[in-house]
């Protein structure tokens, strides 16, 4: 009997089941995509919005080869800066919303493995197609085909970035009223980096100047926000789920 109630109290104290890294990484990614696409407007408005946005600029600026070549660089990046941020407040609203995202922070899996693969997702789906569509648009802008791999691979490595930052405020301001304006306030100043030297690597491709400098910054950004970013907003979810319940 002793040891029937000591096998109870031990089964009472068990700690949640924990699954492996890439296993836990892999059903997330799965989950999310599932999820994406069965709103495809979560992905398919910021490429409108960016692809729109991009092809007003020669309407007001005028049809000049000199001019839209030497704004192309920041409109491109300023671009793709507002259409991840447009993106970024699905990312956690919906778990939240139907008690998911509490689930998740209960489970005992690792929340910030969590995060990284919401992330992940969330660029594949609102940061990949920017990156695919760019050089259509550079051409349209006049830039130099030589810059055009310089600029998609700022890209790739700034919108990854964006994402990863975008996690922090998303997390922040997850249940909040309103929460869209505070989140571009919380999001836009640390952005600020990526956007001066992403635009100005692409600037200087397209002056025959070396881009290695911007693009290695660039890279060190994504590993510190790679670092960073998603152990900060698994503490904000945590912070945010617990003051709900």
């Amino acid at each position: 009997m002793t040891s029937d109630k000591s096998a109870l109290q031990s089964n009472d104290t068990a700690e949640p089941l924990t699954v492996g890294i890439l296993s836990l990484l892999t059903c997330i990614i799965k989950r999310e995509w599932l999820v994406a696409f069965r709103n495809p407007g979560q992905w398919v408005n910021p490429l409108l919005f960016f692809v729109v946005v991009v092809s007003l600029f020669p309407l007001g600026v005028g049809p000049s080869p000199a001019t839209l070549a030497s704004i192309a660089p920041g409109v491109l990046w300023v671009s793709s800066l507002l259409a991840v941020l447009l993106s970024l407040g699905t990312l956690f609203d919906a778990d939240y919303a139907d008690g998911t995202l509490e689930q998740l922070v209960l489970s005992g899996q690792s929340l910030p493995l969590i995060v990284l693969g919401k992330v992940l997702v969330h660029w594949l789906l609102s940061g990949l197609p920017l990156l695919l569509v760019s050089p259509l648009l550079a051409l349209l802008f006049n830039l130099p085909v030589a810059s055009i791999p310089v600029l998609m691979l700022s890209l790739l490595l700034g919108t990854l970035t964006l994402s990863l930052i975008g996690s922090i405020g998303a997390a922040l301001t997850v249940g909040l009223n309103q929460a869209g304006v505070l989140l571009s306030l919380l999001v836009l100043p640390l952005c600020v980096p990526v956007l001066i030297f992403g635009s100005s690597a692409v600037l200087a491709a397209a002056s025959d100047l070396g881009a290695g400098g911007q693009l290695l910054i660039l890279a060190a950004c994504l590993l510190l926000a790679l670092a960073l970013a998603p152990l900060t907003a698994a503490l904000a979810l945590r912070i945010g789920v617990s003051g709900t319940r």
